[in-house]
């Protein structure tokens, strides 16, 4: 099995928030690999990592980092995979990261979801993927549903609840 999603953060600190990717990922049946690499410790690393993923068959870069967050940045300038930013909430509630990250120059674009976002990258990767995958898609399609489905009990069961002056 090979990995379709590179998940890399800047350091194992960052995993607690990049566990939601892993799980999402796990969750819909994606391979997927986690790596740590730093844009300021192992740059060599990341530009042969960010020049090697798609001969290795990665469709798809989820990178997170923190505070001057260049990690995102520096990978997608070395390839032409879609790259999606995480801004870790650090130093400054991580709108220093999240400004890094959507700061790119012209030609250098990296998508980025919300702070602490990591979820919601896994989504875009598997949205990405989907794209060229029927299988994928299904499989996102269904659990779109499945969060439908969640609101429309919250709903039955929010008018269960009585108030004297509760009108639905």
């Amino acid at each position: 099995m090979k990995a379709l999603v590179s998940i890399i953060m800047g350091s194992t600190s960052d995993l607690p928030v990049m566990e939601k990717a892993c799980k999402q990922l796990d969750e819909m049946q994606i391979p997927f690999e986690v790596l740590a690499l730093s844009a300021h410790r192992t740059p060599q690393e990341v530009e042969q990592f960010a020049r090697e993923a798609e001969g290795r068959g990665v469709r798809v870069i989820i990178a997170a980092a923190g505070m001057a967050a260049a990690l995102p940045g520096v990978i997608a300038a070395q390839t032409t995979l879609p790259v999606i930013g995480v801004p870790i909430k650090g130093m400054l509630d991580g709108l220093d990261a999240l400004l890094s990250i959507v700061q790119m120059p012209p030609g250098i674009p990296v998508a980025t979801v919300g702070v602490n976002g990591a979820q919601n990258a896994a989504l875009l990767a598997i949205q990405m993927l989907a794209l060229s995958d029927s299988d994928i898609a299904a499989r996102l399609k269904a659990q779109k549903e499945g969060l439908k489905q969640k609101i429309v009990k919250a709903n039955a069961d929010l008018s269960e609840v009585k108030y004297s002056y509760k009108t639905n």
